[in-house]
């Protein structure tokens, strides 16, 4: 091994490190401590506690005095993305097929879809998001939609060393923004939609599809595949960020996998497609027609991870038949004494709650009926928009808590009912939940949106245990 005040390339760090951290705590003796810069804290800051741990090499952005002379410090100009491309080669050993979605809405369902398919196909599959990493064999687990790179990088390494061949994953504005993602292989890449989200963060809607942009412009590989949604206005500009890459669009106006025609059902649609340029229709057990975006997503992005191979885009299409839907994503919970149907739906955004009520109407003989509120500390310029679409779409509205966070929820819910004052307001979630099945009849049609999957609320005096269709079902059988 050569003496560690000779490191200047990946190679030389890797072979010179025995653990990798962004958390100064984390760090052990021999470990590369990268000091990135945050949004609260500066990982500048803890350099003395991380050296203090045994730190022998600092990866940051600019100069630092004293440090001790068997301590090397590697400034890189962008040290997040550094960083994530050494813990690609630290960590290097991955599943042979991993492809990531990004998207405003759908990458929850589009990722597990991936894994159904690939299961059917006999592959040892894994998906990794805001539901948590559910594969093959193993315990599922809960985790941030996008980790921190490191956790990131040890899962993935832990996945293939579990046998798993075949990942697909969500991609957050976030991950991408913050370079988490860039030391992962991928062989696609796929885009849903774009609406309004996490503007608190970005800023505008220019800086948040710049973020997702980056899956295909930095982050998938020259021959690698990206699947894109024909239907949305950004489609031309990321096909334009695609060159050296194959293109399989989906929609009404894709070329690759085309919609011809959709007819719902009470348990589902049928769905006529255009498969590269063979009909073949399918049933899809699936309620709204975002459901069947998500899963032509994934369809594209099993068949343009397998480019090369055997694989016949026919016998994906099969099974889109098998689909199974996913925890608080248009989840179906039961039906009422009086004959309502409640869902559940994690739907928290503009475009997500229209989304939601649009696919949900054509299933309604009688009213359609919501709950939902909008998360504090967040956007609050989403909070009167998703307001007036539930005046728009349904016949009944219940505004009440979310995840009201550090704010107050009253005004959170105020705001809301600017646009919807027909409204009621009852901030309780679960007495708003009791309500709202108390009022149902034949053929009415409830949802319950804005936190689909989670278990918990986040409140002002801290986290409590609470899961909406755990509620509703309880309600139903009481």
């Amino acid at each position: 091994m050569q003496p560690i005040s000779h490191i200047k390339t990946e190679e030389d760090i890797i072979s010179n490190v025995s653990g990798m951290a962004i958390d100064s705590r984390d760090v052990q003796q021999g470990y590369l401590f990268a000091a990135l810069p945050g949004n609260k804290l500066n990982g500048r800051d803890f350099i003395p506690q991380a050296i203090e741990n045994g730190a022998s090499v600092i990866l940051t952005d600019t100069p630092v005095n004293n440090i001790p002379d068997h301590v090397t410090v590697i400034l890189r100009e962008n040290p997040r993305r550094e960083f994530a491309r050494i813990l690609g080669q630290f960590y290097d050993h991955q599943p042979e097929t991993i492809v990531a979605v990004t998207g405003s809405n759908g990458k929850s369902s589009t990722v597990n879809f991936c894994r159904q398919i690939w299961q059917k196909m006999d592959y040892a599959s894994a998906s990794m998001g805001t539901i948590g990493l559910e594969a093959d064999g193993i315990e599922t687990k809960a985790m941030l939609t996008t980790p921190d790179p490191v956790t990131l990088h040890q899962e993935i390494q832990e996945l293939e060393a579990s046998g798993i061949d075949h990942l697909a994953m969500e991609a957050s504005s976030h991950g991408l923004d913050q370079y988490r993602l860039d030391g992962v292989k991928l062989k696609a890449a796929g885009f849903t939609n774009l609406s309004r989200d996490h503007l608190d963060y970005h800023g505008d809607m220019g800086s948040y599809l710049k973020a997702k942009a980056r899956l295909f412009s930095d982050l998938l590989p020259a021959g690698g595949t990206a699947v894109l949604n024909a239907d949305i206005p950004e489609f031309d500009f990321l096909k334009s960020l695609c060159i050296e890459r194959d293109v399989i669009d989906y929609g009404y106006n894709a070329k690759s996998i085309r919609i011809i025609k959709r007819d719902i059902l009470p348990d589902g649609q049928d769905l006529k497609l255009e498969v590269f340029g063979e009909k073949i229709n399918v049933h899809l057990p699936l309620v709204g027609e975002f459901q069947a975006f998500n899963a032509l997503c994934a369809l594209g992005l099993v068949i343009g991870s397998h480019q090369g191979t055997a694989l016949r885009p026919f016998e994906a299409v099969t099974y889109l038949e098998n689909l199974k839907g996913v925890r608080g994503r248009m989840e179906y919970i039961g039906a009422s004494k009086t004959g309502g149907h409640v869902y559940v739906d994690y739907a928290h955004t503009p475009d997500g709650l229209k989304n939601v009520l649009s696919s949900l109407r054509p299933h309604t003989t009688n009213k359609l009926h919501v709950v939902f509120g909008c998360g504090g500390d967040r956007d609050t310029g989403k909070r009167p928009e998703m307001g007036k679409i539930a005046t728009e779409l349904a016949d009944t509205i219940i505004v009440t808590d979310d995840n009201p966070r550090t704010e107050d929820p009253a005004p959170i819910r105020d705001a809301i009912m600017a646009a919807c004052p027909s409204a009621e307001n009852i901030g309780d979630r679960q007495q708003a939940i009791h309500h709202a099945i108390e009022g149902l009849n034949e053929g009415d049609i409830l949802v319950i949106a804005g936190k689909g999957h989670e278990t918990y609320q986040i409140l002002n005096t801290g986290t409590i245990p609470f899961d909406d269709a755990d509620i509703a079902r309880k309600k139903l059988k009481s």
